[in-house]
């Protein structure tokens, strides 16, 4: 069934009360068969995939950092940053070939998909992202992917070369 919920178009799922998430200020749940990790942190609900993107390890327990004026999560795996709002993951580099090495915050790009959370009478629904491109973090949504993220859990490592092409 397709609703408008606040002017968003899509499905829009339920995945709790307002008060209880943001209560919880973390939720798992699980949308279409795609697991989302619901974030409530400062004053703002987010939803991305649940698995890294890197990996394909659980990010509820990551940490969340202000990184670069961005909110963002820290997998807790490998430390990948990726952040809440747009799924983009960050890497901190320096030019090797200036004599003094100056650090800045770079863009890998969207790196995870991101879903857009409503409120509506104290309900909160997610409508799973529209965007058609391949995400990375859509791997481990795939018949492969869902096989490697027993992998993960196991720590026998995976492969996750895909012929799928970003956006």
């Amino acid at each position: 069934m397709t609703t408008e919920v606040n002017g968003v178009c899509g499905q829009a799922h339920f995945v709790g009360k307002r008060n209880d998430l943001v209560q919880a200020k973390r939720s798992v749940r699980t949308v279409d068969g795609r697991e989302l990790i619901i974030i409530y942190h400062p004053d703002t609900f987010y939803a991305l995939d649940l698995h890294c993107y890197h990996a394909g390890s659980k990010l509820e327990l990551g940490d969340i950092e202000e990184i670069d004026k961005k909110l963002c999560i820290i997998c807790p795996k490998h430390k990948y940053k990726i952040t809440l709002a747009e799924g983009e993951g960050l890497y901190r580099a320096a030019d090797p070939r200036q004599e003094k090495r100056i650090y800045k915050w770079y863009s890998k790009g969207i790196k995870q998909r991101v879903h857009k959370v409503t409120e509506d009478g104290g309900d909160v629904f997610v409508t799973l992202s529209d965007t058609t491109c391949y995400i990375e973090s859509d791997y481990y949504y795939t018949e492969k992917g869902r096989k490697d993220r027993e992998l993960v859990d196991d720590n026998k490592g995976i492969d996750t070369s895909e012929d799928d092409e970003d956006c």
